[in-house]
């Protein structure tokens, strides 16, 4: 068996192996700044902000949370959607010594205060309407400050006044925090605090830059360690395999949440790194999405699958000018191969699957961008990233073309399970990370998913893979959205379900879906039951959560059982 038959697929512009500079994540801002002081760095709801802007209030940020008496390898919470204050934080953070916790803004008091808890956080920077939040959990916490924003304080006349209203409207309520006690201000701390900071020694290989939490689906949320080399590593690696691009000369729309560290190494580590221009919006909306990329003219849009299938399902999307598009890499989810074909129609440009988990900062593979690509499969590694298919729960290699469980080796690997040395154990052994995601590898050393231990089905005794049903669904044309899960069945264990969000001016019956996947599927795939919905319950990122469609199905059949 040839060790890494993919590399002979690499464009001779993909070299195999990188150099990573031993320097820390925050010191590519400084870098950036020294080469593109006047260059716009953040494009935000009609403001711009340059390098030299965004370096200088990091730095202000920096200089007050040491005066917090926040030191090196503190914890500090941002809890904020894509905006500049998101991006100050961070580096802000990074630059006074500290670990950023990105922290998911939709999160209610309960998920707050686990994650403030688990990570021992000492500060939290949040926006204006989540105070209450905070405050009603902040004593069960080691907070010792809240540092509050507003998205207002970087939009431009009129907007700045406009949209307080509406975010009366939205929310109901209007938030005033006054700038005493453990409570501050961002908008004062950029008025009044200095741009010195003292300096913090690194080990680039060793130090924390991140605790990014998982999703919790198989139990607590973990924080996964990431440290500045596996930051840095990973968005080498997404620079080498975008070969075309020209640095300091892109625009990146940032519509994949900051908070998510896809979005965080692919739109906010990447740009810094190539002194590239950041265009953010603070939430999804496939109109303000289409307006954006018709008047800022991205050139690279990395993204998740539910957002193309929410631009393309437009209906005045012929209205926009997407040609500016040249490059996507779609992660968080399976990337069907319709919704790919017709992005690129639209647009001219490349979209294309790639994988990776939050324990790989996160990209592991991807299809080449500019070059061949196999219909289902992930791509092919990227340089420096080793990847076997062992024999599940082993690191026994198994043949070509046999599934088993993905394992990962590579300079973007974790350090580990924040606190959770056993699991951190359990999951990385002799060096490879095991993903506990079903799959395998061709011959020329293509990648391909079948699905997550998780997620795979077992009906009547078969192994049923899910991804393997939605693509087939994906393929008819009145399926917008879906999602196939295992739903406890007396009789076969587990059956087959299907929930199908249809596009509009479509009434597609079950008796025609059930037809049609007969025709493409195996009768033991085929689903036995559909479900329609107007909406498919999904994470900030837009992955479909799968796991709670199977929980509500639980709960209605225990609901349903007399006592």
């Amino acid at each position: 068996m040839t060790e890494k038959p993919w590399l002979s697929h690499y464009p001779p512009e993909v070299p195999h192996t990188l150099d990573y500079p031993n320097m820390p994540v925050q010191e590519y801002l400084t870098h950036a700044y020294e080469q593109y002081p006047e260059k716009v760095a953040i494009h935000f709801m009609g403001k711009d902000i340059s390098y030299k802007e965004l370096y200088e209030s990091s730095l202000k940020f920096a200089n007050y949370l040491q005066a917090l008496g926040i030191r090196k390898g503190d914890r500090v919470s941002i809890m904020l959607p894509n905006c500049p204050q998101a991006v100050i934080s961070f580096y802000g953070v990074l630059y006074a010594g500290g670990i950023v916790v990105m922290t998911n803004p939709l999160y209610k008091e309960r998920e707050i205060a686990y994650q403030m808890n688990d990570s021992g956080a000492k500060a939290i920077v949040a926006l204006d309407i989540l105070f209450p939040r905070i405050s009603n959990i902040v004593k069960e916490t080691k907070l010792e400050n809240v540092i509050i924003t507003g998205i207002k304080e970087y939009l431009t006349f009129p907007k700045n006044m406009v949209y307080p209203l509406i975010q009366k409207k939205q929310y109901g309520m209007t938030v005033k925090v006054e700038h005493r006690g453990i409570n501050h201000l961002f908008s004062e701390i950029m008025k009044t605090a200095s741009a010195k900071v003292e300096k913090t020694a690194f080990d680039f290989e060793e130090d924390l830059a991140l605790l990014q939490y998982t999703g919790g689906t198989t139990g607590s949320p973990k924080g996964v360690m990431l440290t500045h080399k596996n930051l840095i590593s990973n968005a080498t690696m997404c620079d080498a395999w975008l070969y075309k691009t020209k640095k300091g000369e892109e625009t990146v729309l940032g519509i994949i949440p900051l908070f998510h560290v896809y979005g965080l190494t692919t739109v906010l580590i990447l740009s810094v790194m190539q002194g590239n221009r950041m265009v953010l919006l603070p939430k999804f909306d496939p109109e303000t999405a289409l307006k954006t990329i018709n008047k800022q003219k991205p050139t690279l849009f990395p993204g998740a699958p539910t957002l193309y299938i929410g631009l393309m399902n437009h209906p005045d999307i012929k209205k926009y000018d997407l040609s500016s598009i040249e490059a996507c890499l779609s992660g968080s989810a399976p990337l069907p191969t319709d919704v790919q074909e017709k992005f690129e129609r639209i647009t001219g440009g490349k979209l294309v699957e790639g994988y990776g988990l939050t324990e790989t900062s996160p990209v592991t593979h991807s299809n080449l961008v500019w070059g061949e690509r196999i219909k289902g499969s992930i791509g092919f590694p990227y340089p420096d990233t080793d990847c076997k298919v062992f024999l599940s729960g082993t690191t026994e290699p198994v043949p070509n073309g046999e599934i088993g469980e993905i394992a990962i080796k590579g300079p973007q690997v974790m350090k580990g399970y924040w606190n959770r040395p056993e699991e951190t154990e359990a999951t990385i052994k002799d060096g490879w990370l095991l993903t506990g995601d079903l799959g395998y590898m061709d011959d020329d050393g293509h990648f391909f998913i079948v699905d997550r231990k998780k997620d795979m089905i077992i009906a009547g005794g078969f192994n049923i893979y899910p991804r393997e049903i939605e693509e087939v669904l994906y393929e008819h044309e009145a399926v917008q959205e879906c999602v196939v899960a295992g739903i406890p069945d007396p009789y076969r264990g587990e059956t087959v379900k299907a929930y199908i969000v249809q596009k509009e001016g479509y009434d597609v019956t079950e008796e025609e879906f059930n037809k049609y996947c007969r025709q493409h599927l195996a009768a033991f795939k085929v689903p036995h039951v559909y479900e329609f919905r107007k909406e498919l319950p999904k994470t900030a990122v837009g992955k479909i959560l799968r796991r709670s469609l199977i929980d509500e199905e639980v709960s209605k059949q225990n609901e349903a059982v007399p006592s």
